[in-house]
């Protein structure tokens, strides 16, 4: 399935629209609480900006929420969600570590894209542990795994869809048809599932036998699985993992209770939550901030602001301040911390990206209300 935020059902189960809110990936706002309510397509930075829980209800506007306590884990608190379920569920609650729609996390797949040709066995794996409550609701337990043809994107990724079907409950199916049974991949048995949508194809791997958990899922021996059937290419890119629930009718009660990415054999380690100061030392070098806006719709925007060390020392900190063209406001901030005083807004690092050595580089990303007017110049410190 096509996972953004927001996401309108063109047909019921051939094609999700363009267009909307891009899942925010990473980071948190300055606020950000230690246990956070997340509703219709808020996200909440979790670990210490290595994963991110998104709330991802992108086809219902039923009432439907998530909580996070700032672990990777979370819990869909209550969902009134009632779509058919021969079409698109209505939301999507995870957790990822990767890029996802031009929006990263730290560390692991963020630093490290993998092309296919490379996602050997053992390069990538990932456990994850659920509670699932059952009843009437319909739902799936599945990973929602990207793969585009080049290292990043700012858009939908345009090379292959791969999801994981751990279990599913209600009248509910992968996308497409089935193409294969009772294969046998990495201790696990699937049925494999493939279609076609508007720019990429989507492979389902559904677990014969349903489970509440897996521990070291290897992404790169279904990738090369993929591979021999013809569904992705050697040389895209994996850009991100994501776990959650597919929700087609209720799913209060779901739980993420851990979730884990490693690559290369090695969890990314979650950056120290001991704030840096908010002024450079003397002799930390200098800086760039550099502007842009990475999606638009009607009454609002993201962008982003890439912080460049210029300077020939460490950065142990650095600030940004600009003054926007218009009415903007800024209401969810991530990889910062933000304050604004009508058109001004100054931002600093978050407690986990103010150290960049020579050359490299942080990004801010935010959403806005208003237009997306550019501001003339960024600064700095």
């Amino acid at each position: 399935m096509d996972h953004r935020r927001p996401v309108i059902a063109a047909t019921a189960a051939l094609l999700l629209a363009l267009g909307g809110i891009i899942a925010v990936i990473v980071g948190g706002t300055a606020a950000h609480a230690a246990t956070s309510t997340l509703c219709q397509e808020q996200t909440a930075s979790v670990s210490g900006g290595t994963y991110t829980v998104q709330n991802n209800e992108y086809d219902s506007s039923a009432s439907e929420c998530v909580t996070t306590d700032g672990n990777a884990d979370f819990t869909v608190a209550n969902s009134a969600i009632d779509n058919a379920t021969d079409g698109s569920p209505g939301a999507y609650p995870s957790i990822y570590q990767g890029c996802h729609w031009g929006n990263c996390s730290s560390g692991g797949l963020t630093s490290s894209p993998i092309e296919v040709s490379d996602l050997t066995t053992g390069k990538v794996t990932t456990s994850w542990s659920t509670t699932q409550p059952g009843g009437s609701s319909a739902y799936d337990v599945a990973y929602d795994i990207w793969f585009n043809q080049t290292p990043t994107t700012t858009g939908q990724p345009d090379c292959t869809e791969m999801m994981v079907w751990l279990n599913h409950n209600g009248s509910v199916q992968p996308f497409g048809s089935e193409v294969a049974s009772n294969v046998s991949l990495g201790g696990h048995t699937y049925n494999v599932w493939y279609g076609t949508q508007s720019s990429w194809d989507t492979v389902t791997y559904d677990m014969t036998s349903g489970t509440t958990s897996v521990s070291d899922l290897d992404v790169g021996t279904l990738a090369q699985d993929m591979l021999s059937r013809g569904y992705t290419s050697s040389s895209c890119y994996l850009i991100d993992v994501e776990a959650g629930f597919e929700l087609w009718q209720g799913g209060a009660g779901l739980e993420t209770n851990s979730f884990s990415v490693n690559v290369n054999g090695s969890s990314p380690t979650p950056p120290p939550t001991t704030p840096p100061p908010t002024t450079p030392p003397p002799g930390s070098g200098a800086c760039s901030g550099t502007y842009s806006v990475t999606n638009s719709w009607s009454g609002g925007f993201q962008g982003q602001v890439v912080v460049t060390n210029t300077g020939s020392a460490t950065l142990s900190s650095w600030q940004l301040g600009w003054t926007f063209p218009g009415d903007q406001v800024i209401n969810d901030l991530w990889n910062g911390n933000s304050t604004q005083s009508g058109a001004n807004v100054t931002v600093t690092n978050a407690s986990y990206d103010g150290s960049l050595a020579p050359g490299a580089t942080a990004t801010v990303g935010f959403t806005a209300t208003g237009s997306s007017g550019s501001p003339s110049s960024v600064t700095c410190t």
